[in-house]
């Protein structure tokens, strides 16, 4: 521990001050996506970019680039590596602010903010065109921003992998084609064999609104939920939000005629609140320093997407929780544990991504991560996105959207200028199969430790290889370190693979 007055401990000091102001602004984007007035939206977008503009002086001023070369000047022999990575961490991301003119950072605010209100609308009411100019000013001010940000950058990068960064850091596109690129190749088959083989998938079940939510709040209830530091509300798009050391959020929604989509939700979103609880901040001493954050958005994906796929959808946690859904709705509409399993795994190309199942889902991305492509770097005029869209989706799913809804507007992502994190989702699918696979060796199958309710088994395991590393390792470093090989596309394609035969022999 640095001494008091140490340059080390200014540092320290002014960076709490930096994330105090950070998460106000996530406490504001947390209120506007869950109960603020859709009148509000200027005015707010106001405050997110006066805000924005705060967090930039702070992070690229001279006054704290004098300090971090103080702190930095400090580092003797002993000094450990967790404060030289720190630094190191902080220095990087001081570079990339101050290459970033204040104007474009208040601008890219308000943008946004704009974006994420148009794109509300325009989503219910079915309605692109009012949207399109939001995403074309997005778009330019993003590739601004790539442009002024290249700068900064070591080595020569394309404006959509500049912008990637903070999201996967050290991700180019070579990589992600490399990792994408079996998915695409042996995907489509195992799609071709369900259509095939499957029987008629069981009807919808009308799950009414107010047992949705009960059976949320048992899961979150069953998988450590603490009313205490966690708040559960809704809003149009699931998310989960960190405003605080002891302060975690989590959205869902309910959506009609798709009766486990908020139970998924939940799930889904309580695993990323889970793997932030987790990080290793220490308290309020720590929350300062880039170790204790996220080791990238597709290790983050694939803490919420083990809780939500590899937990959630599972037979033998279908076998436990069928019972609960049928006293909650006073029938058996499933006809036993094995269709209510079924249920929760419709093995059937979809249009929305949220939605999708397991055997689809990457391909979502994989439409998405060319598209941003064509419209940051090829030319792509965002009228054209529509169409675009809905071609891609008959190349890669066989399906044509009947509305732009359940097409191009059905993501917030781009209404946020969010370019470079679809394929996190992904990512975090291949992250969390091959994890999933160092787990079982150790602790034996997944689906024995959920049928004896032993989830806490499964969480201690993550606590203790994946959620403590930070920002200490790249997201391919952290799963080589825990697997012992590097990232590859196979674990995942074996559980598909695995789970396909299952479903359908059990059929």
């Amino acid at each position: 521990m640095a001494e008091v007055g140490s340059a080390h401990q200014r540092l320290r000091d002014h960076l709490h001050q930096t994330r105090l102001l950070g998460s106000i602004s996530s406490a504001l984007y947390y209120d506007q996506n869950t109960v603020m007035p859709a009148a509000g939206a200027a005015w707010r977008g106001e405050q997110l970019a006066l805000l924005a503009t705060q967090l930039h002086q702070r992070q690229s001023s001279d006054a704290y680039t004098d300090l971090l070369a103080a702190a930095e000047a400090e580092l003797g022999p002993e000094s450990s590596e967790a404060n030289r990575r720190n630094l190191a961490l902080l220095r990087l991301e001081l570079e990339r602010q101050r290459c970033l003119d204040p104007t474009l950072v208040a601008q890219l605010a308000k943008a946004q903010s704009r974006g994420n209100a148009l794109w509300q609308e325009a989503r219910r009411r079915n309605d692109f065109p009012s949207f399109a100019p939001a995403l074309t000013e997005l778009i330019a001010l993003r590739r601004e921003q790539a442009s002024q940000l290249a700068t900064a950058e070591s080595i020569a990068r394309s404006p959509w992998e500049t912008l990637a960064q903070p999201f996967e850091p050290e991700i180019s596109k070579a990589r992600l084609q490399e990792l994408f690129q079996p998915l695409q190749a042996r995907i489509p088959a195992l799609i071709e064999r369900v259509n095939g083989a499957a029987p008629t998938p069981p009807e919808a079940v009308a799950l009414p609104e107010s047992i949705q939510e009960g059976l949320c709040s048992q899961l979150l209830d069953s998988w450590g939920y603490d009313p205490a530091r966690c708040q559960r509300s809704r809003s149009a798009h699931p998310f989960s939000c960190t405003v605080g050391p002891d302060d975690f959020r989590i959205t869902t929604r309910v959506v009609e005629g798709q009766p486990f989509s908020a139970f998924l939700a939940t799930a889904h979103e309580w695993g990323h609140s889970l793997y932030e609880q987790g990080l290793p901040r220490h308290g309020d001493h720590y929350f300062p320093w880039p170790l204790g954050e996220a080791t990238s958005m597709g290790v983050h994906e694939s803490q919420s997407l083990f809780w939500e796929c590899r937990v959630a959808r599972g037979q033998a946690f279908a076998a436990r929780w069928q019972p609960r859904f049928v006293q909650a709705l006073g029938s058996d509409p499933w006809g036993g544990a094995h269709g209510f399993w079924r249920g929760l795994n419709p093995l059937r190309p979809g249009l929305i991504r949220v939605e999708a199942d397991e055997l689809s889902y990457t391909l979502h991305i994989v439409l998405r991560f060319a598209l941003e492509q064509a419209l940051l770097e090829e030319g792509l005029p965002v009228l054209e996105l529509p169409a675009a869209w809905n071609r891609r989706m008959v190349e890669l799913l066989g399906l044509t959207p009947p509305n732009d809804r359940e097409g191009c507007l059905q993501d917030i992502h781009w209404a946020e200028g969010l370019f470079g994190y679809f394929p996190s989702y992904a990512l975090g699918h291949l992250i969390s199969a091959q994890v999933s696979e160092t787990m079982e060796a150790q602790l034996g199958p997944i689906e024995s430790l959920v049928a004896s309710g032993e989830e806490a088994r499964l969480r201690g395991w993550l606590a203790e290889q994946v959620w403590p590393l930070g920002r200490s390792v790249t997201g391919d470093q952290l799963v080589e370190r825990v697997s012992g090989a590097p990232l590859s596309a196979e674990p995942f394609l074996r559980y598909l693979e695995e789970k396909v035969n299952r479903l359908l022999d059990e059929a």
